[in-house]
């Protein structure tokens, strides 16, 4: 059959040239549009994720920020944070506008309060079912009247509304949290986020199944638009000493005192992209084994904090096998992958020739570096690392398919399996990871690292929670090793194990956790519940095993109660909801809403389906259909390219376009061959 009714003649040398380009050009957009890794690149998923936003209106100033400060006030009491934010709006524009901005929470935050200031007006807000208050909000933002919303998307991630904010307005918003500051390795610390980076998630995600609100961010390198400023006073039984911030330069007062205070220092750099972190010790080298007990209206609540066992050198050491899964998706471009190579070569490097170790990289696609774990030899290490430090970050991040594959890995009987995820935790499948992880506990041990000055601290700590591990968080390449050997030392020391609490003389009801991990060394066992009974002759017994034997300690709860800690009731009720959320997840659906919804609103805390409203009885806005709605950006963490977004960079391609491209080479040659004058 001829495809031709005239032939064409001969080509010359540029028609030649221009017909292998477009043959080449068609190849790659045919593989490509086939290729499932390229369709589920970061720039095509995530631009409906987090889009650059920019206001266009022909009123003048509608485009102006209506965000224009954050003040943070936190005051420490012993370890109790008791956190005030303030944020500050202002409509600097000729119309009326709704403000709408996404903004980070700590992970162990109990949200409990929220207020509004209008003018010399406070707006208290309730607790109220997350639907009915959004159609609160909606009802009232029809009627023209000032009103505010304050949903949680996930455990750190929360989105504030502000309707009906008229030409001059300033509105105060007030949020109040309560969280617990667990030590480790004898020292506290307290984290306050301060931007949530891009999520990564596929093609189909949505709202339904998990997928945050669209997110607007400024340029890289563009300063924060909005001004920030944190002030800390902490206070405790002891002198406080050590006291530092790794994350920003700050001012500090009273160190060495149990009195401290601490607040930012002046400078140009920009306070409000990246994690504001603050590290202290307290007297003395050990971890002051504490119990609090709160007796309430109705009930009664109890924390207790054991410190573990001092490590021991184990006699006997299993075989140990290593898994390291290592992010090299878009986000983690630049700083954060360089931090990840560098924390790996203190990892792997620290290795014993015994063990056994294994390297996935992934991102769309994943790979490993070796079909079966290999000696951690010197010559593997050094292959190891050499084929990581080649590396560059591109394309989207595909975790879940990632660990499923770990979880596929066969495993020797008398192998302990360590699992080692590094990233920066950018996807919004948070869900999922817990899931998988708790379905496949029995196999391994699962560790994660957080990489970046502001990770997504929900999943890294979901992981360890899901995994029984540990949660490491790296915010500078001068802090990977102190990391590393962190692991290094928990891994190597003995566990507490079989851990038990009991109670004698009281009756000890709802307690959290229900199950209490094995003890890793230089972490506590911390433990809420609720109680009832006479506390003047009662104990708190905890139990365990060593590598040296039995271990056991007794706390007396006389004494112990405080009538100023009544965050405890606060701290228990946000641990139940974290641990039934964990459960949530593992069973799939909302099979916990009714449980969770309950314990918020008799709380008065925010959760995934509890939300805080505040209106205004006045109506302020005559013509609320013209209100523009104004989404705030937030600047992108510290060290993050717009790769996490979007943007192009050079990097290392997909797979499926390593296959593209060499296709194309190869037609382009075939082309030029077969036209080459015999």
């Amino acid at each position: 059959m001829r495809l031709f009714l005239h032939p064409p003649g001969p080509l010359s040398q540029v028609g030649r040239v221009l017909w292998c380009a477009a043959a080449s050009v068609s190849a790659a957009l045919l593989l490509l549009a086939w290729s499932p890794q390229a369709r589920a690149d970061d720039s095509e998923a995530t631009k409906a994720e987090s889009p650059y936003f920019q206001v266009r209106s022909s009123e003048p100033g509608t485009d102006r920020l209506p965000l224009k400060a954050t003040t943070v006030d936190v005051r420490i009491s012993g370890v109790i944070a008791d956190v005030t934010v303030v944020q500050q709006y202002r409509n600097e524009g000729q119309r009326p506008i709704e403000a709408r901005y996404v903004f980070p929470g700590s992970t162990q935050s109990a949200v409990y309060a929220m207020n509004v200031r209008l003018g010399d007006r406070l707006l208290t807000a309730r607790i109220k079912e997350k639907q009915a208050a959004r159609i609160e909000y909606e009802a009232a933002k029809k009627e023209g009247r000032t009103s505010a919303l304050l949903e949680q998307h996930r455990p750190n991630v929360f989105e504030m509304n502000v309707a009906n904010i008229l030409p001059g307005d300033d509105v105060r918003v007030e949020l109040h949290y309560t969280e617990l500051l667990t030590p480790t390795d004898a020292r506290y610390g307290f984290v306050f986020p301060t931007v949530v980076g891009p999520r990564y998630a596929s093609p189909t995600a949505s709202p339904a199944n998990g997928a945050l609100p669209a997110v607007p961010y400024q340029r890289e390198g563009e300063a924060p638009k909005a001004a920030f400023d944190i002030k800390v006073s902490l206070d405790a039984p002891v002198s406080i000493k050590e006291v530092s911030s790794p994350s920003h330069d700050v001012r500090i007062d009273g160190a060495g005192t149990p009195h401290a205070r601490i607040a930012l220092a002046a400078g140009d750099r920009p306070a409000n992209n990246r994690d504001f972190i603050l590290d202290y010790r307290l007297a003395g080298d050990r971890i002051e084994t504490g119990l609090m007990l709160f007796r309430g209206a109705d009930e009664n609540y109890f924390l207790g904090l054991v410190e573990p066992p001092k490590a021991v050198p184990a006699r006997e050491v299993n075989p140990r096998e290593y898994i390291f899964v290592v992010d090299i998706s878009g986000s983690m471009h630049g700083y954060p992958l360089e931090t990840s190579k560098v924390l790996l070569q203190n990892l792997i490097g620290s290795l014993r020739p015994s063990d056994t170790f294994n390297v996935m990289l992934f991102s769309g696609s994943n790979r490993m570096l070796s079909p079966t774990p290999v000696p951690a030899t010197r010559a593997n290490i050094d292959q190891a690392m050499e084929t990581i430090r080649a590396m560059g970050g591109s394309g989207s991040t595909e975790i879940v398919p990632a660990l499923k594959r770990v979880a596929e890995l066969p495993k020797p009987k008398d192998v302990s399996r360590s699992v080692i995820v590094v990233t920066d935790g950018y996807v919004s499948v948070e869900a999922e990871v817990f899931q998988h992880i708790r379905q496949h506990l029995s196999k391994q041990n699962v560790f994660a690292f957080g990489i970046g000055s502001s990770v997504n601290r929900h999943l890294i700590e979901g992981i360890a929670r899901a995994g029984m591990g540990e949660a490491f968080i790296v915010t500078k390449p001068e802090q990977a090793a102190a990391q590393a050997e962190r692991l290094r030392k928990m891994i190597d020391s003995p566990v507490l194990t079989n851990v038990k609490v009991s109670f004698e003389g009281l009756d000890a009801y709802d307690v959290e956790p229900m199950q209490l991990p094995d003890v890793l060394g230089g972490r506590p066992v911390v433990v809420f519940g609720k109680w009832k009974g006479d506390t003047a002759h009662a104990k708190v017994i905890v139990d365990g095993q060593t590598a040296g034997g039995p271990y056991r300690i007794e706390m007396s709860t006389a004494g112990q109660e405080d009538a100023k800690s009544s965050a405890l009731r606060l701290l228990w009720a946000r641990q139940r909801i974290a641990a039934l959320s964990d459960q949530e997840a593992l069973e799939g659906g909302s099979t916990q809403k009714e449980t969770i919804t309950a314990l918020g609103l008799k709380y008065g805390l925010l959760t995934q389906y509890t939300s805080f409203i505040a209106v205004d009885k006045i109506v302020r806005n005559s013509n609320p259909a013209q209100s523009a709605t104004v989404d705030q950006p937030s600047p992108l963490p510290e060290g993050v390219s717009e790769a996490a977004i979007g943007a192009e960079v050079p990097s290392t391609p997909e797979p499926g376009a390593w296959i593209a491209l060499l296709l194309v080479v190869g037609i382009l040659a075939t082309s030029l061959a077969s036209r080459r004058p015999k």
